[in-house]
């Protein structure tokens, strides 16, 4: 029975996977973004290479959702239905294409999307309108295939759009939930046996949400304005980690 509970791990790395989880659900929801790729980290210290993409998508989804389930009377629907078709046909694509991009090329790639979009001029309307939404959910769809966390991405996008706290982080983690379901069919697809990690996945869900509605709580009495220099601090740190994972390959 440990052994199905546990799949392989040992008690201590399962429960750090489950605190961690909670964790770094709690620090996206009271600041926009950033405990996914914290989440993405930790696993890749502990977990085999070839599960972590696909767990870590799983746990997202159940994060994100919960998220997403508990701010829903904030979600810009219309950006979303802008967002999911483009997000259909990245998937689509990295399926099928299921190559080996250059591991740097992605890193610097994303760092210089999100440090353009945190400090650079404000998009124009042409880029923020139905064609550029549905472009970025094409592309961070496919990229999320290969590199696991592109949250900060589309963060960066969406605050572009927004100036609502509130609106911001529901809409992202609406978005962020199709693309992980998206991600975790894709998986499915490919034959990889996300049942054997159930336990693991439904603690990790579990702590998750009650993450969640810990960092709601502090998203309420954050000011708009602390809120959003909070967001481009932590959106710019970790493009600076991608930039250095980049020059360490």
């Amino acid at each position: 029975m440990s052994e199905f509970f546990l799949n392989g791990l040992s008690p201590m790395i399962f429960w750090l996977l489950v605190i961690t989880a909670g964790f770094t659900s709690l620090f996206t929801a009271s600041f926009g973004a950033g405990g996914g790729v914290m989440l993405l980290g930790v696993m890749a210290q502990v977990l085999p290479p070839l599960v972590i993409i696909p767990l870590h998508g799983v746990a997202q989804l159940g994060s994100n959702a919960g998220r997403a389930g508990m701010s829903w009377r904030h979600i810009d629907w219309r950006l979303i239905g802008l967002f999911l078709p483009g997000a259909i046909v990245g998937a689509l694509i990295g399926q099928f294409v299921l190559v080996a991009l250059p591991a740097d090329v992605m890193y610097f790639s994303i760092a210089g999307f999100i440090l353009f979009l945190c400090w650079g001029p404000k998009l124009p309307k042409l880029v923020l309108g139905k064609f550029g939404t549905m472009l970025a959910g094409g592309i961070t769809t496919f990229l999320t295939l290969f590199v696991g966390a592109t949250g900060p991405l589309v963060a960066a996008f969406i605050k572009q759009v927004f100036i609502d706290r509130f609106r911001t982080v529901a809409t992202f983690a609406t978005a962020m939930s199709l693309q992980h379901v998206l991600k975790i069919a894709v998986f499915e697809q490919a034959g990889f046996p996300l049942g054997a990690w159930l336990p693991l996945l439904v603690c990790m869900v579990i702590s998750g949400a009650i993450g969640t509605w810990v960092g709601l709580t502090v998203l309420k009495k954050m000011p708009d304005r602390h809120f959003h220099r909070i967001f481009n601090l932590i959106l710019t740190l970790l493009a600076v980690r991608l930039i250095w994972q980049g020059l360490s390959f």
